[in-house]
C-alpha cells in the first residue's frame, strides 16, 4: 500500500479542489499516483453530474470583466442549485477565473472548450459538481466589443455590459450608469425602432386582453379599473395617430369649459400623458425610452446626449435564474 502523506492530499486538493478526505480517499485508490488521484475525482464528478443532470441551477454568481483598454467586456452566469453554494468565496473565486478565460473568446461553446489547467472548462464544470456535490454549469455567455465598454455587477446576481461608439471624456461614468440602467429595468432592445411589426401587433392584442380580463374583476369589487391602452409603442404612434389624439384633447378641454386661449398651456401635457400611457412596452423593454432610474425626468436617451456626440452600439445582460 502506498504512503499518502499530508502533503500529498494537499497538493491534490490545490489542484482540484475537493474535500480533504475525497482527496485522500483519491490517493488510496489510485496507489499514490497523482495523475490517476485527479482522474478518479474527475470520474465521481460524471458520476455526480449524471444524477443531478435534471436538477435546476437556479443560483451562484453573476460576473462581468472588461480588458485592459476598455475595448472589450464578457458577462457570464456561474450556476449552482444552492444560494449556500453560491455565497462560498471558493465558489465566487471559481467564477473569477472562469470569466477571466472567457474574455479570451467570443462565443460560450469556445470558451467551454478552452484550456483550464489541462482540461477543458467544460470538464472542470463536470470536475467541481463532484466535489461541490450540486450541478455547476454556465447558463449564459455575453460579449461586447466596441470603442469603450463598461459594466455594471448587482449584487452577484446580475450583470450588465454596455459599449460606446467612441471613447469620450467620462465614459467609464456614462456605461456604469447604463450599464446599471440595464441591470436593473432589464431592456432587452436599444428602441422602439428595432421591433417587429407583427411582434408589436402581437403583443398589443395580448396586453389589452389581460387588461380587459383584469377590469372584469375590478368590475365585480367595484374598484377602478385599469386604463385599457390603443396602443403600446411608439412604432405605432404615427403623425396620424398623435394629431388625432390632439384633437380629441382640444374636444375634452372645450367639454370642459377652458377657455381656448388656455388650450396651448395644457395640451402639451396632455399629449406627454397620451404617449406615455401608449408606449408600455417601450419603457419596458427599449434602453434609450426608458426613465433614466438616477433622474426620472429624463429618459435615457436624453441622459446620453447629455455626453455630446456619443451613441450606444451594444449592451448585454446577464442574470441567475
Amino acid at each position: 500500500m502506498a504512503n499518502i502523506t499530508a502533503a500529498d492530499v494537499k497538493k491534490l486538493r490545490t489542484a482540484t479542489g475537493a474535500g480533504m478526505m475525497d482527496c485522500k480517499n483519491a490517493l488510496v485508490e489510485a496507489e499514490g499516483n497523482f495523475d490517476k488521484a485527479i482522474e478518479v475525482l474527475r470520474k465521481k464528478g460524471q458520476k455526480v453530474a449524471a444524477k443531478r443532470a435534471d436538477r435546476e441551477s437556479s443560483e451562484g454568481v453573476a460576473i462581468a470583466k472588461i480588458n485592459d483598454d476598455n475595448t472589450e467586456g464578457v458577462a457570464i452566469v456561474l450556476a449552482c442549485e444552492t444560494d449556500f453554494v453560491g455565497k462560498n468565496d471558493s465558489f465566487k473565486e471559481l467564477a473569477s477565473q472562469f470569466v477571466a478565460i472567457a474574455m479570451n473568446y467570443d462565443n460560450k461553446e469556445d470558451f467551454l472548450n478552452a484550456d483550464f489547467g489541462g482540461i477543458t472548462v467544460a470538464e472542470k464544470l463536470i470536475e467541481q459538481t463532484g466535489v461541490i456535490g450540486e450541478k455547476l454549469d454556465i447558463t449564459a455567455f455575453e460579449k461586447v466589443k466596441a470603442a469603450y465598454v463598461g459594466s455594471y455587477i448587482h449584487g452577484n446576481k446580475i450583470a450588465a455590459i454596455v459599449g460606446l461608439n467612441t471613447a469620450i471624456d467620462k465614459a467609464d461614468v456614462l456605461t456604469k450608469d447604463l450599464a446599471m440602467q440595464i441591470a436593473s429595468m432589464g431592456a432587452t432592445t436599444l428602441s422602439y425602432k428595432d421591433f417587429d411589426a407583427d411582434f408589436v401587433a402581437s403583443e398589443t392584442a395580448a396586453r389589452i386582453a389581460v387588461i380587459e380580463k383584469d377590469n372584469e374583476e375590478l368590475a365585480r369589487l367595484g374598484k377602478t379599473l385599469k386604463n385599457v391602452p390603443q396602443y403600446i409603442s411608439m412604432s405605432q404612434l404615427t403623425d396620424e395617430v398623435i394629431a388625432k389624439a390632439k384633437e380629441e384633447a382640444k374636444e375634452q378641454l372645450k367639454a370642459e369649459g377652458k377657455p381656448e386661449q388656455i388650450w396651448d398651456r395644457i395640451l402639451p401635457g396632455k399629449l406627454e400623458r397620451f404617449i406615455s400611457d401608449n408606449t408600455t412596452l417601450d419603457q419596458e423593454q427599449c434602453l434609450l425610452d426608458q426613465n433614466f432610474i438616477k433622474d426620472e425626468k429624463k429618459n435615457v436617451a436624453e441622459y446620453v446626449k447629455s455626453y455630446g456626440d456619443v451613441a450606444i452600439t451594444e449592451f448585454k445582460r446577464v442574470a441567475l435564474g
